[in-house]
């Protein structure tokens, strides 16, 4: 199994980026992992922490529209060149935690996404350099009012509320460009979304390059990849399984309003 990167924090408050070791205990490190973060003696019992996101951006670049069969859905062609579009950290929760249905909206979507964490600052790379920015992969649900997005004609409020981007669990350092993304809604076998990730518009160097160019990357920061076909509504009370082959299982429940 690959190596499993998390960001947990203790019933004292005090958080820790370490390995997930097969017995559920971690390994804590002393930095970020992508800026060295080295092994120490501290061990932590399953019981004495729990997960956040897996890191902490100061920004998520999203991507919108990077799969053909997605942008069709939408009835709009594929786009020439990447849509990108930003998510505010707020929006960041972790495996398990609550999205919250925001009282302004009517209908909450899913979109299941690979999620690229960028380990070195990146500053107008070509393609070949974006390649060795990318430090790991997880899991991403970029989170939809659909409704609102709509009606606004631009993205920010209905992409942008609190608890719209659940993140993890945690990062892998390689991911196989053949793995397959699933969405699942409760308990239905059958899957709201399936496609392969090599199917993008846009391949993540390609993304991490163009990004570059306009904005510059830092450690820690997310690029959501775009979701495949199968967008649909979430009801108070559902849970939203998404599944990437490689890293593993991101899974959050739609509450009410806070």
């Amino acid at each position: 199994m690959a190596q499993r990167f998390v960001r947990v924090k203790t019933p004292q408050r005090q958080i820790y980026y370490g390995l997930l070791q097969l017995d559920r205990t971690v390994r804590v490190l002393d930095a970020p992992p992508w800026l060295g973060g080295q092994p120490t003696d501290l061990t932590l019992d399953a019981d004495d922490y729990y997960l956040l996101a897996p890191c902490a951006p100061s920004k998520i670049v999203a991507v919108g529209k990077n799969y053909a069969s997605h942008a069709a859905e939408m009835g709009t062609e594929v786009p020439q060149e990447p849509l990108i579009f930003l998510k505010p950290p707020t929006t960041v929760i972790a495996d398990a935690q609550p999205i919250y249905f925001p009282p302004q909206s009517q209908r909450v979507d899913y979109e299941g996404e690979l999620a690229l964490v960028i380990g070195d600052r990146a500053y107008h790379c070509s393609v070949e350099e974006a390649q060795t920015k990318i430090w790991g992969y997880t899991i991403a649900n970029d989170v939809t009012a659909r409704d609102l997005q709509k009606k606004d004609g631009q993205w920010t409020r209905g992409k942008g509320f609190d608890t719209f981007c659940p993140l993890g669990p945690w990062i892998v350092r390689e991911l196989s460009a053949e793995a397959k993304l699933q969405t699942f809604l409760n308990d239905d076998p059958e899957p709201r979304q399936s496609d392969l990730l090599d199917r993008m518009v846009f391949a993540p160097d390609f993304l991490v390059s163009y990004i570059s160019r306009i904005m510059t990357l830092l450690p820690g920061d997310v690029i959501l990849t775009g979701t495949p076909e199968g967008i649909g509504p979430m009801q108070k009370g559902d849970r939203v399984r998404i599944e990437i082959e490689g890293i593993g299982i991101l899974e959050n429940p739609l509450l009410g309003t806070v």
